[in-house]
């Protein structure tokens, strides 16, 4: 369990990373450039025999690509920029274009592991001050790996996001949206524990997504 208080983006020294963070938004009318950027991000991946996860947020258009390394790599930040501006150079009408280096804390396969994602679901959150340490036991010990038995639930992983923050991502890949409204999702939601870490939560975003591309996944 990683208890990381430093600011996202200050670090100097390269970052402990797992996964790289593409996060850019498509403007109005150009769905069309979907096919290529997927393509494109599928041959930005680190490593080529790892997932690529893409997901697409169809209310706001915003995108979360996912490039996984094979195994914690160190990364510097110039790395991260410069696929960025390999983005933006490419596609000048992406906007919003950020590469983030994650390094993830926690991950369990779910009850619904055998089934095919169809939603990707992220809660994104910076800790409030000294609550760090508690809100990661929370995650880890009752949280996570409560949701993960709700049926429906594929996967359930977290990151650390070092370089644009919020800097707690808890994901979540779904075969339904209907699982967040499940009792039993709603009863690990509810316990005493969620209800006195939760309001500990800053700058919180949550986002419903839809699975665009998932290398581990073979139909």
């Amino acid at each position: 369990m990683a208890n990381a208080t430093a600011t996202p983006g200050t670090a100097a020294e390269p970052i402990p990373t797992d996964a790289l963070l593409v996060q850019l938004t498509l403007p109005a009318g150009a769905q069309a450039l979907l096919p290529a950027l997927l393509q494109h991000l599928h041959s930005a991946a680190p490593h080529a025999d790892r997932p690529v996860h893409a997901a697409l947020s169809k209310d706001h258009g915003t995108l979360y690509a996912y490039l996984h390394f094979d195994k914690r790599t160190p990364v510097e930040k110039s790395a991260a920029n410069a696929l960025a501006t390999s983005l933006r150079t490419k596609w000048p009408l992406l906007q919003d274009v950020r590469v983030s280096r994650l390094e993830q804390v926690f991950a369990i396969a779910g009850a619904s592991a055998s089934a095919k994602t169809v939603f990707h679901y992220t809660v994104e959150m910076d800790p409030e001050s000294g609550w760090m340490p508690e809100l990661s036991e929370w995650y880890d010990t009752e949280h996570m790996p409560g949701l993960a038995t709700v049926p429906g639930c594929v996967s359930a992983s977290r990151f650390l996001n070092h370089d644009h923050g919020p800097l707690s991502l808890a994901c979540y890949d779904l075969v339904t949206e209907e699982t967040l409204g499940s009792p039993p999702w709603l009863a690990i939601r509810g316990t005493e524990w969620s209800s006195r870490m939760r309001p500990r939560f800053t700058n919180t975003i949550r986002t419903m997504f839809t699975l665009l591309l998932d290398s581990t996944q073979r139909n």
